[in-house]
C-alpha cells in the first residue's frame, strides 16, 4: 500500500501522455484530479476500471474532476487502449517507474505462486491545492468511477 495519506501534498508528476505531450501535475492546480494507477493496458480488470471512468466521464466532469489513468505501459500501448475502448481521458506513461514509486504503488505482488514487481491498483483524488483529498486502495474495477463520485458527494454534503 502507498505511504501517502489524506492531506499530504501529492508528489509531482512529470511525465507524458499517450501522445507524448508533457503532463505536469502543477499545471492543474485549481482543479480536482482523479489519478488512477492500474497495472496494464487491455487486461480484464484494467479494462473494466478504465471503461467505468469512460462510462461515467460526463458525471465526473460535472463534479469538477479531471481524470488521468497511469501505468508503466508506453505511449503506443496507451494509444491502442484508448482507441479500442474510446477512452475520453488521457493515459500517462511512466515507463521509468518514477511516478509509481513516488506514489508508493510500485510493490511486490504475488500471482499463482510467483512474485514480481507491479502496480498496486490505487486511485488518488487530488484537490485544487495539490493535496491528496482521498485514496482508494480497494478499487472495485467495475464501479471505480461510482466509488469516486460517491466520495466526492459525501465531501460536498459535509
Amino acid at each position: 500500500m502507498t505511504h501517502l495519506k489524506i492531506g499530504d501534498k501529492a508528489p509531482k508528476i512529470v511525465s507524458k501522455d499517450q501522445n507524448g505531450n508533457p503532463v505536469l501535475l502543477e499545471s492543474f492546480l485549481g482543479k480536482k484530479i482523479v489519478l488512477f494507477f492500474y497495472p496494464k493496458d487491455d487486461t480484464p480488470g484494467c479494462t473494466a476500471e478504465s471503461c467505468s471512468f469512460r462510462d461515467h466521464y460526463s458525471d465526473l466532469q460535472k463534479a469538477g474532476l479531471i481524470v488521468f489513468g497511469l501505468s508503466v505501459d508506453d505511449e503506443k500501448k496507451h494509444q491502442k487502449f484508448i482507441k479500442k475502448y474510446t477512452l475520453p481521458f488521457s493515459l500517462i506513461s511512466d515507463t521509468e517507474k518514477k511516478v509509481v514509486e513516488d506514489y508508493g504503488v510500485w510493490a511486490k505482488k504475488k500471482f499463482m505462486g510467483r512474485e514480481y514487481m507491479g502496480i498496486m491498483r490505487t486511485t488518488f483524488v487530488i484537490d485544487e491545492m495539490g493535496d491528496i483529498l482521498f485514496i482508494v486502495n480497494d478499487v472495485d474495477t467495475k464501479n471505480a468511477a461510482t466509488q469516486i463520485l460517491e466520495m466526492i458527494q459525501k465531501i460536498n454534503i459535509n
